[in-house]
């Protein structure tokens, strides 16, 4: 990555333009044309750098919640589970960790019950009980990771 790239991705991190011709905007902060901004960011997103560009709304304040969940999942049924979570449009995150709970992912719905069938349905799927653990009280912590570094 060179230097653009960089002052590319610490601006789109939390301060994408939300304008009718956002690369225009971002290429004019850069000082570089929109369509090398837009070749930029698909450049980046092609060498997995970015693996996602998309909004981040508060999930409560549109009437959702959010649980956090864990499973034991054995090796041999890791990459259907993963899968399978992966391919659930509230799943916002999916870890694997070191533990006997070795997969964590967050799930947001338009309510408990949905929440609920979501994982009831992943468990029938796969046969791997899902731990459902409702968020009480939310942290929200903004993260950006510095490029200029």
């Amino acid at each position: 990555m060179d230097s653009v790239d960089r002052q590319l991705l610490d601006i789109i991190q939390t301060g994408f333009p939300l304008t009718p011709r956002p690369y225009a905007d971002l290429g004019q902060m850069l000082g570089i044309g929109e369509e090398e901004a837009l070749e930029r960011v698909r450049g980046l997103k092609a060498r997995k750098i970015i693996r996602r560009l998309g909004a981040n709304f508060q999930s409560a304040k549109l009437g959702f919640v959010s649980t956090l969940c864990a499973a034991k999942v054995p090796t041999e049924k890791m990459d259907d589970f993963v899968a399978r979570v992966n391919a659930c449009p509230g799943v916002t995150h999916n870890y694997l960790r070191e533990h006997a709970y070795n997969i964590w992912f967050t799930l947001i719905s338009p309510s408990r019950e949905e929440s609920q069938a979501t994982l009831d349905a992943l468990t029938e799927a796969t046969g791997i009980a899902i731990l459902n653990l409702p968020a009480t009280k939310l942290y929200k912590i903004r993260v950006d990771f510095r490029m200029d570094n």
